[in-house]
């Protein structure tokens, strides 16, 4: 099975090769996983550039030519099925008008001379394919009934007569037996559609003996019965599981909610309580993943919602790392400032102690004074600093360098001041 968004587009261009109205469910079940796949990297990609949502909108384009083609290709074989389906109906229906024809005034003569059209009219009617559904139960009734007056009403030998019925008896009876299996088959659904066919196989075989119809059309009806009621129970449970779905989903919703107006509601939120709140979102989505699909009419509107709640956090975070960085960016700003300007008081204090040194120790404690408060100074200043980036750490490294060279000159003219004294 297909893991990402290109892989699924790669089989459905398989799919598209294939008989398009034979592979209905797999492509459902791609265009849910594409768009699954699609909100996923959506989730993921929250703070990528541009380029990378560009080609995400790329991908769903051609997905979505894949689909319009295929629906395209569905409709054709449709619109040809359809004529073909009402040019069927027209052919039984012509039928059936005949077959009235033949019974029409209750005439066992008329019927006995129309035995062979008869049999030539139900070979006919076999051979012809479905019609339209709406008409599948009406036609397959009258022709029922037609079949079963004829042959009440031809009159001849018993042991031809007896002969059609012991045949469509055999028949019956095998269809019986196959509906009866079915009670085996462990995928209800496949079994459903089966039983759907060997009733499509019993409306075509004609009538058995008047005194065997009831007991082998009972016995046919039960083997159904109970392939029916397994399969209302598998949609029964079906639906109860959607349903638990749909209400472990808006458990989900309400949680994502909870801690949206929870957050919204403080005014002084850390990096580090985003990133727990972070953390709790993402278990939630993973939650959410691995539940199952709701009932059909809520599944879209339960995603929006969802859906929603994550946008909006994922927004509300967004903005707040934004103006985060935007605040350490004034305070470096700011830092750097300072200690430019202590850089150029330092390059003065240097400046001046070497004019100091060339008058051979004039005015020699003044300047010590002058430097040792300077020093003094530096040192209070640079614990002030606490930003943490690479830019502030060099410049404290740079004060803290001169600062050295200050005290270096501190202790020369210390050394020339002793010396004096």
């Amino acid at each position: 099975m297909a893991n990402n968004r290109e892989e699924i587009i790669e089989e459905l261009k398989a799919l598209l090769e294939q008989d398009v109205m034979a592979v209905k469910d797999q492509v459902d079940h791609l265009k849910t996983q594409f768009y699954r796949a699609s909100n996923e990297a959506v989730d993921q990609l929250a703070d990528a550039v541009d380029s990378a949502a560009e080609a995400k909108d790329e991908l769903e384009e051609q997905f979505k030519e894949l689909l319009a083609e295929y629906k395209a290709k569905r409709a054709a074989v449709n619109a040809e099925q359809a004529e073909e389906l009402n040019a069927n109906l027209v052919r039984k229906q012509a039928i059936l008008d005949e077959m009235a024809k033949m019974v029409e005034g209750n005439d066992a003569e008329v019927a006995m001379a129309n035995l062979q059209r008869m049999r030539e009219l139900q070979a006919e009617w076999k051979n012809i394919g479905a019609v339209p559904p709406t008409h599948t139960q009406q036609l397959r009734k009258a022709y029922q009934q037609y079949q079963e007056q004829f042959y009440d009403l031809v009159k001849i030998n018993i042991e031809l007569r007896d002969l059609d019925f012991k045949k469509n008896l055999e028949l019956k009876t095998l269809l019986c037996e196959a509906a009866e299996k079915l009670e085996n088959n462990e995928n209800i659904v496949e079994a459903s559609r089966a039983l759907q066919q060997l009733h499509d196989e019993w409306a075509e075989i004609g009538p058995v003996a008047r005194e065997r119809r009831e007991d082998i059309w009972n016995r046919f009806k039960a083997a159904s019965t109970i392939i029916n009621k397994k399969h209302q129970a598998y949609f029964d449970q079906l639906h109860a599981k959607e349903q638990e779905n749909l209400e472990a989903k808006r458990a989900i919703i309400a949680q994502l909610k909870e801690l949206n107006e929870a957050q919204e509601s403080e005014q002084r939120l850390t990096a580090k309580d985003w990133e727990a709140r972070t953390e709790q979102v993402q278990q939630l989505q993973n939650e959410w993943r691995k539940i199952g699909f709701a009932p059909k009419k809520f599944n879209q509107s339960i995603y929006d919602e969802y859906r929603a709640e994550c946008d909006r956090f994922f927004k509300a975070k967004t903005e707040f790392f934004h103006s985060l960085r935007e605040l350490r960016k004034e305070r470096e700003q700011k830092h750097k400032e300072y200690l430019e300007r202590v850089k150029a008081r330092e390059e003065r204090l240097k400046a001046r102690a070497e004019r100091f040194k060339a008058t051979g120790g004039e005015n020699l404690r003044t300047v010590r004074d002058r430097l040792q408060q300077e020093i003094k100074t530096a040192e209070n200043n640079i614990l002030f600093f606490t930003a943490k980036s690479k830019t502030a750490n060099k410049l404290v490294d740079s004060m803290q360098q001169k600062i050295n060279e200050l005290k270096k000159q501190l202790d020369e003219i210390q050394e020339r001041l002793d010396k004096e004294d």
